[in-house]
């Protein structure tokens, strides 16, 4: 992840940091197993659009800790255009599975809502971003969302854990084929143990089964010659929303592997563009 955010900020010219933006680090978001659970708010001093963009720091579904301010360079270029930027963290493998991880980017996206005046931020324009493992999480927020319990005890599980348009790069978009029981697996995903997942258990936890008409409009780039998540996983959920009518694209970049070399900078811009026209244009 650390040499990912590297190749992204120089391919976007390396100078993104943004001197009056504010970090408000290890916000709780709640507690597993006596653990704390958190995110980080980074913001700027340019007028805010109302919109938020959650990111997904993940790689192999394991979230680690860095230095917020190493960071921040990620995020300047939806920072600039007045969007907050929140970097979540969820619990890691192979500590916790990747059912658990994604109850756990579900509560940060209910703990927003539950706080967007806190925030100031509007609670119908939040976004999701995230690459490889990151990726996933964010699909899985833009096709399985719920309204919330409201007859919860717990507030946060009140609200809602719907997003309003999501930016994945790279995604694993069907477990069934890459957890290590299934027959399809490639012998590099023995490398994460997060994926000792039981085959029954695969489908209910990739965003491909979940794939709905009120999904939330979705971008999904992948790398032509990426041979860890091959693009055959974003054309099938390209597919399965085309299906669905759910607004999308998908980008392939021919040359690029799993990092998006090459590529990074018209990433970033794309990214950027799919939020501003799904979270910050009024004419959307």
């Amino acid at each position: 992840m650390k040499r990912l955010l590297l190749l992204i900020y120089f391919a976007v010219g390396g100078t993104l940091a943004i001197a009056d933006s504010k970090i408000q680090a290890d916000i709780v978001y709640g507690h597993k197993h006596g653990l704390a659970m958190t995110m980080d708010l980074y913001q700027a001093d340019a007028e805010p659009n109302g919109a938020a963009i959650l990111f997904m720091m993940s790689g192999g579904w394991v979230s680690k800790w860095a230095p917020p301010e190493q960071i921040q360079p990620l995020f300047a270029p939806y920072l600039a255009m007045g969007f907050k930027v929140f970097c979540v963290r969820h619990g890691s493998s192979p500590r916790y599975s990747i059912p658990e991880a994604i109850a756990d980017v579900r509560r940060a996206v209910r703990y927003v809502r539950s706080k967007s005046e806190t925030f100031d931020v509007d609670p119908e324009c939040l976004g999701v971003l995230g690459m490889s493992a990151g990726g996933h999480l964010a699909l899985m927020l833009g096709t399985s969302g719920d309204d919330g319990d409201p007859g919860s005890k717990d507030p946060i599980k009140r609200a809602s854990s719907r997003v309003a348009a999501v930016a994945a790069l790279v995604p694993p978009t069907d477990l069934r084929v890459a957890v290590w029981e299934a027959p399809e697996t490639l012998p590099a995903y023995k490398n994460f143990p997060a994926l000792d997942l039981e085959l029954r258990e695969a489908g209910p936890n990739s965003p491909l089964t979940h794939v709905t008409s009120d999904d939330a409009p979705a971008l999904v780039i992948m790398g032509g010659k990426d041979e860890l998540v091959p693009p055959r996983h974003g054309e099938w959920i390209a597919k399965a929303l085309e299906r669905e009518k759910v607004p999308h694209k998908l980008i392939v970049f021919p040359d690029s592997g799993h990092g998006l070399e090459g590529n990074q900078g018209k990433m970033v811009s794309e990214v950027t563009r799919w939020f501003v026209k799904y979270l910050a244009d009024s004419d959307k």
